[in-house]
């Protein structure tokens, strides 16, 4: 018998569920994290009293009831609306495209004009899309595209919108209503007290080990588990043998300010090419704050390097091969579990990451 039923490599929120399922089920669990901190991307850090996201904003939202009843059940969530504002050279639009949008890009108050105004643009699109700039145009016209589109993507991807292929933009949610909620989710919210009060309770009754790298340490953690659950980089744990995948980064610059309220909403994308961050979050938002100062923080998106944190997988061709290769490998592993977003090369919504766990409980537990 080995010392615990579980070895968690990684301790982010697919890792947490799974925890919380086997604890309660009696397991054993060891849990291993090569950063200082807990709770993987969703760690939250407290400055001036404010609960700072500190790797990028998290909004949990979902429709699937048995994923919110499981999170309330943990902890209580507050009523926070995602409704970003986009600022372009100064102008600012509300955010998904909708009615008040529309408005304001060209002084006019009825569905009927925004939906003809839109028609009428998005005629200069012939065929098939051939990259993603004649797909965003086709999905929603010349003026929004150039000036709520085109800059941020371009930021995003370190790329011209004519040089990305179209299926990057399936759809982009154009709302005919004067509704400036992001998501069409049936609920959604911030955890009161923030995401570290949540990952505290996925991890109660686990043995935790931080700043400690699996990979570094791999025959060590073997001997000490019956079972691994891997929630890193696929490619890392088989030593990069097919060749590395590929992701774009996040750069962060966090800043206190000795003001009340710097830009009176939790999220502003800034649009235009010319200004380096894709957006500017203002973390006291998130969780009605009334704190005297306040943080914010700059997101700099970033080609991923080594010894960089991977955030969104590069979904072309050639790295969905190379996932293929290394899912290959993992499917033939007796003993070890992989699972969440790096482990499967796959960006997720935090709902998403918690339904797949579910999956995975009822299959080992």
């Amino acid at each position: 018998m080995k010392k615990y039923d579980y070895v968690l490599v990684g301790s982010g929120l697919f890792s947490g569920v799974f925890a919380y399922h086997a604890v309660k089920a009696g397991k054993k669990c060891l849990v291993i994290e090569k950063r200082d901190t807990v709770g993987g991307n969703l760690y939250c850090e407290d400055i001036e009293g404010i609960h700072v996201h500190k790797y990028g904003a998290h909004i949990f939202h979902t429709s699937n009831r048995k994923v919110w009843q499981f999170v309330n059940s943990l902890v209580e969530f507050n009523r926070y609306t995602n409704s970003p504002v986009a600022n372009f050279h100064g102008e600012m639009y509300n955010m998904p495209f909708n009615m008040n949008t529309f408005s304001k890009m060209w002084n006019i108050s009825t569905p009927a004009e925004a939906k003809a105004i839109i028609e009428k643009q998005k005629a200069s699109i012939q065929g098939e899309p051939k990259n993603l700039e004649e797909q965003a145009i086709s999905l929603v016209g010349e003026d929004i595209y150039k000036k709520l589109v085109k800059g941020y993507t371009e930021k995003q991807w370190g790329r011209d919108c004519k040089d990305l292929p179209a299926f990057i933009i399936k759809r982009l949610p154009v709302r005919f209503t004067y509704d400036n909620n992001y998501f069409n989710d049936l609920y959604q919210g911030i955890p009161i007290g923030g995401y570290n009060v949540l990952i505290e309770k996925l991890f109660e009754g686990c043995d935790i080990e931080t700043g400690v790298d699996f990979n570094e340490n791999r025959e060590k953690y073997k001997k000490l588990g019956e079972k691994i659950l891997y929630t890193g980089t696929i490619d890392s744990f088989y030593d990069y043998c097919f060749g590395k995948l590929e992701y774009r980064s996040l750069k962060f610059e966090t800043e206190v300010l000795d003001e009340e309220n710097h830009q009176g909403v939790a999220v502003v994308n800034y649009t235009d090419r010319e200004t380096p961050y894709t957006r500017i979050i203002e973390h006291k938002h998130f969780e009605f704050g009334t704190q005297p100062k306040t943080v914010i923080t700059r997101e700099y998106p970033a080609d991923w390097q080594e010894g960089m944190e991977p955030y969104y997988p590069i979904n072309d061709e050639r790295n969905q091969n190379l996932y293929q290769q290394y899912k290959e490998l993992a499917d033939k592993e007796e003993n070890v579990l992989f699972g969440g977003r790096l482990a499967e090369y796959k960006y997720y919504d935090m709902d998403k990451v918690i339904e797949s766990a579910f999956k995975l409980v009822e299959k080992e537990l």
